[in-house]
């Protein structure tokens, strides 16, 4: 038997509502739980009703409201941080000042790029293990588009596309597995636009009604990303090669390809959907597997920082009506500010 990690939850969503549990937190618990190598030690949350009601599900020993208190009492190996992106940053860097060993937090990153790579860099500093909840890289019909864009299936891979509801909460899975799906290849520059009539909050981080963002890897694949109102490209992922392509979809099938040589498109069968609470037993899983190995996990920081990046350069690129040549410098949302300084007026209809 491996040695047994003390792990821990920082932040515990709702409660039960309607015979369902509310909240990251619990899927992340779950996750310990069903690992032997772990003993879920504590829970804090802010609402203690939260924390209670985790605690009680899990039989849970420790229950907090202060996160700093629980790491200084409980000296957790590894804790998972399942609050809003704005506190991220701050609980993260506790978590690493307080000795944690490894840090799975939930996704997006934080509300600014500044405060993605301050807190990446305070655990590479001190040696922490740092991962982001892109559980998607664990289903089965991702990791099998991936294969089949570098098999000869589909030819050479050229383009990767997307579709969801914005670029930020959404955008960020869709991000990650665009570098997912070209091998972890960087990207070299980043041409976006973004509407900010009817923006509206998620996880308490302001986020456009429309938009669009293209990218090109340093292999000379593009990326496309299109969000908001009217946003549609006939599924939600496509992979296009030279000779054929690959589409994801929800719902089923997941999976569909049009191989070279074929002008039918063929349904592939998985055993997984696009979604699915078991990715985030899995994704902690690796985190525990890569603390014992050393290995990179493969929702590795490193790899967040890239998907964070591209979404606040097509921020940046909107705010300065260029292309942004990457690395970005820039440490704020760019949309956050201009929305803060009342610069992003919805523009004048004419006629």
């Amino acid at each position: 038997m491996s040695k047994v990690y003390r792990a821990a939850i920082i932040g515990a969503g709702s409660a039960r509502q309607g015979g369902q549990w509310f909240g990251m937190g619990h899927l992340h618990a779950e996750g310990y739980v069903r690992d032997e190598r772990c003993e879920l030690v504590a829970v804090a949350d802010i609402r203690g009703e939260n924390a209670r009601a985790l605690a009680g599900r899990f039989s849970v020993p420790g229950v907090y409201t202060d996160h700093r208190r629980m790491l200084k009492q409980e000296k957790p190996d590894i804790v998972s941080v399942a609050t809003y992106p704005a506190t991220h940053a701050p609980i993260v860097i506790d978590c690493a000042k307080a000795g944690v060993k490894a840090i799975h937090c939930e996704k997006p990153m934080a509300p600014t790029w500044g405060e993605a790579r301050r807190m990446a860099a305070a655990c590479a500093k001190r040696g922490v293990q740092l991962t982001f909840d892109h559980q998607r890289r664990f289903l089965e019909p991702f990791r099998l588009a991936r294969e089949m864009a570098h098999d000869g299936t589909i030819g050479e891979l050229r383009r990767v596309e997307g579709v969801c509801s914005n670029l930020y909460d959404w955008g960020t899975h869709w991000f990650d597995m665009f570098f997912f799906y070209n091998n972890e290849t960087p990207a070299e520059w980043v041409l976006g636009q973004v509407d900010g009539r009817n923006h509206h909050t998620i996880f308490g981080v302001a986020i456009e009604s429309q938009g669009i963002s293209h990218l090109k890897f340093a292999n000379g694949v593009r990326g496309l990303l299109v969000t908001g109102h009217e946003a549609d490209l006939g599924c939600a992922n496509q992979l296009i090669g030279t000779e054929g392509a690959i589409e994801l979809h929800d719902p089923a099938p997941h999976l569909r390809v049009r191989a070279a040589g074929r002008k039918a498109w063929k349904g592939i069968k998985t055993t997984d959907g696009l979604h699915g609470g078991h990715a985030v037993y899995l994704a902690v899983s690796n985190a525990i597997d890569c603390l014992e190995s050393g290995d990179e996990p493969e929702l590795s920081a490193a790899r967040a920082l890239r998907a964070t990046e591209v979404i606040f350069a097509t921020y940046e690129s909107s705010r300065r009506r260029e292309r942004i040549d990457l690395p970005l410098k820039t440490d704020d949302s760019a949309f956050l500010t201009m929305l803060d300084a009342g610069t992003w007026a919805a523009p004048k209809r004419r006629g």
